[in-house]
């Protein structure tokens, strides 16, 4: 007969081990924030807006050529993660980096529907980053004219260190939040394992429903204190 587990089952598991599950998320919890707090380096991100636009052709559509710019982004991209750039931007502010670990820092993206690309670039120094996205930004301006046919590069918005910078990672709440989640699954699955592992019986309802034995009787169990309890005098007959 197959066996099926319902809500109370369910329910009864969770709150015979609700310590032990409560145990394992507070833990994990802790486990997370320590590493986030302590053990994991802060990475600080700073961001540059650059708008691209290539030499305007008299026999193009001026909507052909928009359409033309925005099909372009990902080549701009792709030019701005080169050895090209990054290279001159390593040679400019004296990196002990290679071209390989900066392009690892750096974040391309495009603005929906927009010829602007935003720079992002992460570093474990604030400075350091609003540094990079900058000298990332005017290197691009300086030398994609001699790669492409653009003849207007705009800087829109430059990198800026702010007074009290905050990391973008790591994110402690988050990582604890997430913690919280596991180590309440975790705790869950193995209460559920060892529900399942357990195969005594310790109950008058265990019997009937494992072994289908009607109870005929129980035995109490049996404490100290009822072993120390003085016994009542048996009743003596007296000799006639």
């Amino acid at each position: 007969m197959e066996e099926t587990i319902s809500l109370k089952d369910i329910y009864q598991t969770i709150r015979k081990r609700i310590v032990m599950i409560a145990l394992i998320a507070v833990i994990a919890v802790a486990i997370a924030g320590v590493v986030s707090y302590f053990v994991l380096t802060p990475v600080y991100q700073s961001s540059t807006q650059i708008l691209v636009n290539q030499k305007k052709s008299k026999d193009v559509p001026e909507y052909n050529q928009v359409q033309t710019n925005l099909q372009m982004v990902n080549t701009y991209s792709v030019i701005m993660k080169s050895p090209a750039i990054l290279g001159k931007v390593i040679d400019n502010l004296n990196l002990n980096t290679t071209v390989e670990a900066l392009n690892e820092k750096l974040t391309i993206s495009s603005e929906q529907d927009t010829q602007v690309l935003n720079v992002a670039v992460q570093d474990e120094d604030p400075a350091m980053a609003v540094e990079i996205a900058n000298n990332i930004a005017s290197t691009f301006k300086e030398e994609v004219p001699n790669i492409m046919k653009i003849d207007n590069v705009s800087v829109l918005s430059k990198a800026e260190l702010k007074d009290s910078p905050s990391p973008v990672k790591p994110n402690p709440k988050m990582n604890m939040a997430i913690a919280l989640v596991v180590g309440l699954m975790a705790g869950v699955g193995l209460a559920f394992l060892l529900e399942y592992m357990d195969n005594t019986l310790k109950t008058e309802q265990d019997i009937e429903k494992y072994l289908g034995l009607p109870v005929l009787g129980s035995i109490p169990k049996i404490t100290v204190n009822d072993e120390k309890a003085p016994k009542a005098p048996a009743n003596r007959r007296k000799a006639g």
